[in-house]
């Protein structure tokens, strides 16, 4: 047994004797054997240290080469460090059982990795838990011919183990472990995917890593952060996420990572943010916001060419300082935020021998300039605060007197060291600050500057007048499993048409009108409370009119409130009418009146109900929707379930089009989305429609019946109870098993108006 020595005392007998007991030929160990062995004889015990060598020569001896022997020797003693040697027989029986599959080319990535693994997890216990989802991955993902022994490797598990410290820097073991499953369950059997999957290179990895990790995810706060810029700072953007703690994993340089920035194509943004500082994430997102909206007002571009690097980097700071210094003048909470957000760089902490120590120098300046500092240890850092706020102190300044500011800087304090190729990067990353790209102008266009981007801001203009999308999932019954965040739905505001449109339909069904008048008579609940002083109303409250009448003519002003209407006090109800409005509306039948489009018959048909339930005076809403791929669904608001019915809803209703395609099951979840939201004891989704659910990037028929299926699910537990009524002479093959016996078929489709009315009649009773 080795006994254990300090570094230092290291002699060639015990290096003679470690390298016999590793028993190994391979010439590459020669060269770092005995730092290894000095590293290890400080982290282990004596038995430890036997331990080690015992499974390095293991190692050797699998015919994989140099490099899990190298990777072991250099590796294990960090590993032991963070969570005990006693954890290397799981490890060897992880190995062992990697070497006796076909996955023999996973031991190195495994080994490569195990010390980042184990820093993160730091205890024997989840370690143990990563091991064995580590064997449960290969067990399930590697192929067999006759079902007995495994003759295929794991495609995806040396990706896996790669990408495993940049997943468990973000997720739990058991995060991790749901997300490992998730891939298992949809791409077992299809290498190419599962390759994709584990390395994180596809979407529905990417969308299942955003789901298990924490923080707060730009996807959940897109509508509150958009409403933010737009009340606060009158701007309007895209937000369009990009992954971070993904693509800087997979980076040597020891780059900081990538920042905000503003482009054509919107404003980029973290897909998450963690609190920090004591700041939350979604304050760490409007600092952002913020310092971008600063730039788009306050900023005038330069031209770049006649700039070197480092001058640049110089404008560059002092600009952001102005914008930051104009924002905190107009909103000064923020000034918080801006201050805990930014680092405190020491003054000093770079070694001007071995780095580049410029943008220090500038983290140091900036951060003075924020505080105001005027008693800092750097007469240079002095001079430029007090040079910066005089130039602010007559008003805004400009982005070119900031320039002019940095030129002075870079002259006075530039340094032969700054040209080293290595740069200091610790505490100099302000992240809540963009880039600077809208900052530059360059007389020289080149790829670099992309001059393809002067065809995109229409496009992205047209798209920025309408909310940011909500995310639904998607059920993937082949998976059992659901896809997250797989939809995005836009909610707009229907347009208008002719109001006198609807009123024609109504006086052609006066007859029809007056049936169910007496019908609704009998359900119209008697408790009747009456609502005073409303400008606006059902009928003219004489009391309050004759007052409002004498204040008027003794020349006070009168009180415009002289209304009052009644609402219903016995039926506690809400009502979502959700409308089809796919392509298949514009199909023609023949009616009593010659041949109408199926859409023409349901506006008659969703008049009369409107009509009807405005009687009965319970709150309703409608709504309708189509969608063009899982992309794009559209929900079009025609009626609020406070507004009344009048004439603002009668030209929505008449200006109904009919186009693209079916996606059912987003619909469903986002009006329920509503329906949970009301107080109402009984809560009744009503679905219109004339088709299956279908889209054009869905080639599997089942797909999306099987998710409306698990929509109708969901609203149930929600109590929201949902019926559908199909206009689908076909109907019986998928509408039962999507809405059970809660439907209805038409098969006439031309008895719709009078239907339906009945229908929701019945329902209600």
């Amino acid at each position: 047994m080795l006994r254990n020595e300090t570094p230092a005392a290291l002699s060639a007998e015990r290096l003679a004797a470690g390298r016999a007991r590793l028993d190994c030929r391979l010439p590459q160990v020669d060269g770092v054997f005995a730092d290894c062995l000095r590293d290890a004889l400080d982290a282990l015990s004596p038995a430890g240290v036997d331990a080690y060598l015992d499974c390095a020569r293991f190692l050797g001896r699998i015919g994989r080469g140099a490099e899990p022997v190298l990777a072991f020797l250099e590796e294990w003693p960090a590993v032991a460090r963070s969570v005990g040697e006693q954890a290397l027989p799981a490890v060897l029986a992880t190995l062992q059982s990697f070497h006796k599959s076909p996955n023999g080319k996973a031991i190195a990535p495994f080994l490569q990795s195990l010390a980042a693994v184990s820093r993160r997890l730091a205890a024997g216990e989840p370690l143990q838990h990563y091991l064995d989802l580590t064997l449960r991955l290969l067990e399930q993902t590697s192929g067999s011919i006759h079902g007995i022994h495994k003759s295929f490797a794991s495609p995806g598990l040396p990706d896996f183990l790669v990408q495993a410290p940049t997943l468990l820097a973000s997720l739990s073991i058991a995060g991790l472990k749901n997300w490992v499953d998730y891939g298992v369950r949809n791409y077992a059997t299809h290498p190419e995917r599962q390759r994709a999957y584990f390395g994180l290179q596809s979407a529905d990895s990417r969308a299942v890593f955003r789901r298990e990790r924490h923080g707060t995810l730009l996807v959940d706060h897109e509508r509150q952060l958009d409403l933010y810029l737009r009340a606060l700072w009158g701007e309007q953007a895209l937000f369009v996420p990009y992954a971070v703690g993904i693509e800087a994993a997979s980076l040597a340089s020891p780059m900081p990572p990538a920042q905000p920035y503003d482009d054509a194509g919107g404003i980029r943004l973290p897909d998450v943010l963690d609190d920090a500082h004591g700041v939350s994430g979604i304050d760490r997102y409007r600092a952002a916001l913020a310092h971008i909206a600063g730039h788009r007002r306050w900023s005038t571009p330069l031209f770049a060419d006649n700039c070197s690097p480092m001058q640049r980097l110089a404008i560059e700071t002092f600009e952001d300082s102005r914008i930051d210094t104009l924002v905190v003048r107009r909103y000064p909470g923020m000034q918080r935020i801006f201050r805990a957000l930014h680092p405190r760089p020491l003054a000093g902490a770079c070694d001007p021998q071995r780095f580049s120590c410029l943008r220090h120098r500038l983290a140091v300046l900036s951060r003075a300039l924020l505080d105001g500092e005027q008693e800092h240890s750097d007469a240079d850092v002095r001079d430029f605060v007090a040079r910066f706020r005089q130039a602010l102190a007559g008003g805004d300044a400009s982005s070119q007197a900031m320039a002019d500011l940095a030129l002075a800087y870079v002259a006075r304090t530039r340094r032969q060291g700054d040209q080293l190729p290595e740069v200091y990067f610790t505490d100099t990353l302000v992240d809540y600050r963009d880039d600077n790209r809208p900052l530059w102008r360059f007389h020289e266009r080149s790829d670099d500057e992309e001059m393809f981007a002067e065809n995109r801001p229409a496009a992205a203009t047209a798209e920025i007048d309408r909310l940011p999308p909500r995310h639904y999932p998607e059920w993937d019954h082949h998976s059992q499993s659901y896809r997250p965040d797989w939809v995005s739905l836009y909610e707009s505001l229907h347009p208008a048409g002719d109001a006198a449109l609807i009123d024609r339909l109504l006086d052609k069904h006066a007859a029809l009108a007056r049936r169910l008048k007496r019908l609704l008579d009998i359900l119209k609940p008697q408790e009747r409370v009456r609502l005073r002083f409303q400008e606006e109303g059902s009928e003219l409250d004489l009391d309050v009119a004759v007052r409002s009448l004498i204040d008027c003519r003794s020349g006070v002003t009168p009180d415009p409130r002289i209304n009052m209407s009644h609402r219903s006090n016995g039926r506690n109800l809400s009502v979502l009418l959700l409308l089809d409005l796919s392509q298949s509306l514009a199909d023609r039948v023949r009616s009593g009146d010659g041949e109408q489009t199926v859409l023409e018959l349901s506006q008659e048909a969703v008049s009369l109900l409107a009509w009807s339930i405005d009687q009965l005076g319970d709150p309703f809403a409608i709504a309708g929707f189509h969608s063009d791929t899982r992309h794009d669904v559209r929900y079009l608001h025609l009626k609020g379930s406070s507004e009344p019915w009048g004439d603002a809803v009668k030209r929505r209703l008449a200006a109904m089009q009919a186009g693209y395609s079916t996606r059912i099951g987003a619909a469903l979840r986002h009006a329920a989305h509503y329906l949970a939201a009301s107080s109402a004891e009984k809560k009744l989704l009503l679905v219109l429609t004339d088709g299956q659910p279908s889209d054009v990037d869905v080639s599997d028929d089942r797909l999306l019946i099987e998710d409306a299926r698990k929509a109708v699910g969901e609203l149930d537990r929600q109590g929201i109870f949902s019926y559908c009524i199909s206009l689908d002479a076909r109907a019986d093959e998928y509408v039962g098993h999507i809405f059970g016996h809660r439907h209805s078929v038409i098969d006439r489709i031309e008895r719709l108006p009078q239907r339906l009315p009945e229908l929701f009649m019945a329902l209600t009773r």
